[in-house]
């Protein structure tokens, strides 16, 4: 399998859905309705209300839509992930990482409000690893501010994803005050607007924003999710070993992207101790960096055997886990 999406073939977007329904058929059999949290932002909630009356009848629906966001996910991640050439080579083996490492856990296969804005921050990923060669930036990162500031309507703590932006901007750009104003101003815009909408509506009495709840995440994990999370640990570390060996021989703009990775993912992992709940769902967040680690560790080893064993080993952790476990 991972022979098959080394290569650079449009029709990979097709296997790639296949792949992604024999992984994922699981979550269709026994439909998991999401429930709002208190870091939950009003969009999210509202897009629950709204599916409220059709779910109640049919809850396929929930997981209908978490695989379509799956599924388009993963392919816009890896074609952005070619654009950028953080890899040797264009492949799909990123997209094919995502859709593997988010079925060993089923909560990452919830309509949550952190898999709705992991589709935002692959763009804002994809805008700030532009920014390098982006001739006019301003516009950009006024655009990646209003991204952030929209997807806190569906998730507040991803608000921590400001830092991306900050540390991103410091590695991608020299330093100009008015581009880190800018950003800063896209990320209040949307705010302007919700206020003004909120006093124009008189809906100020009780009105209050959601807020952080800085908590100590606990596992609620079986054993074979916490072997699952070693496979995909073990893997990672194989990734960024390979992705150190050939850093110096990629482009500098590649160089930054993969900069912006290891940024992306250490913000995922702090974003997870600012929620109200003990829950795996918000650990989805870290699932865009590991994807494209995994493509690494996949695409670069010598022995075709090696990665064909881990690849089959975690696929094998999938169907034990949501069918036997």
């Amino acid at each position: 399998m991972t022979g098959i999406f080394k290569a650079n073939n449009p029709y990979n977007n097709f296997l790639l859905l296949i792949y992604a329904v024999v992984l994922k058929l699981p979550i269709f059999l026994h439909p998991s309705v999401p429930q709002p949290r208190q870091t939950d932002g009003f969009l999210y909630k509202e897009l629950l209300n709204q599916l409220d009356t059709v779910g109640k009848g049919f809850p396929a629906i929930y997981p209908m839509l978490a695989f379509i966001l799956l599924y388009m996910q993963a392919v816009s991640f890896n074609k952005l992930a070619n654009d950028q050439r953080i890899m040797q080579r264009p492949n799909y083996l990123t997209g094919m990482s995502y859709l593997l490492i988010t079925s060993l856990f089923m909560e990452w296969n919830i309509l949550s409000s952190s898999l709705v804005i992991n589709s935002l921050l692959i763009w804002v990923w994809a805008k700030m690893s532009g920014l390098y060669s982006d001739q006019n930036p301003k516009a950009s990162l006024f655009n990646i501010g209003i991204a952030i500031g929209v997807s806190t309507f569906f998730y507040f703590p991803s608000l921590a994803f400001a830092a991306l932006i900050i540390f991103g901007l410091a590695i991608t750009r020299p330093f100009k005050l008015a581009e880190w104003l800018i950003a800063l101003l896209g990320i209040v815009t949307p705010y302007y607007f919700l206020l003004a909408f909120v006093f124009l509506t008189d809906r100020w009495q009780g009105y209050h924003l959601p807020g952080f709840a800085i908590t100590n995440p606990v596992f609620n994990q079986n054993q074979w999710a916490y072997a699952a999370i070693m496979i995909v640990l073990f893997t990672s570390i194989i990734g960024v070993f390979f992705v150190q060996q050939n850093f110096r021989r990629q482009l500098i703009q590649a160089r930054k992207s993969w900069n912006l990775v290891f940024l992306y993912f250490m913000v995922a992992l702090f974003v997870p101790f600012v929620n109200d709940t003990h829950t795996f769902d918000y650990w989805i967040l870290c699932a865009v960096p590991l994807s494209a680690f995994l493509g690494a560790a996949f695409l670069y080893p010598t022995r075709n055997w090696f990665p064909l064993l881990l690849h089959w080993l975690m696929v094998a952790f999938v169907v034990v886990i949501n069918y036997f476990v």
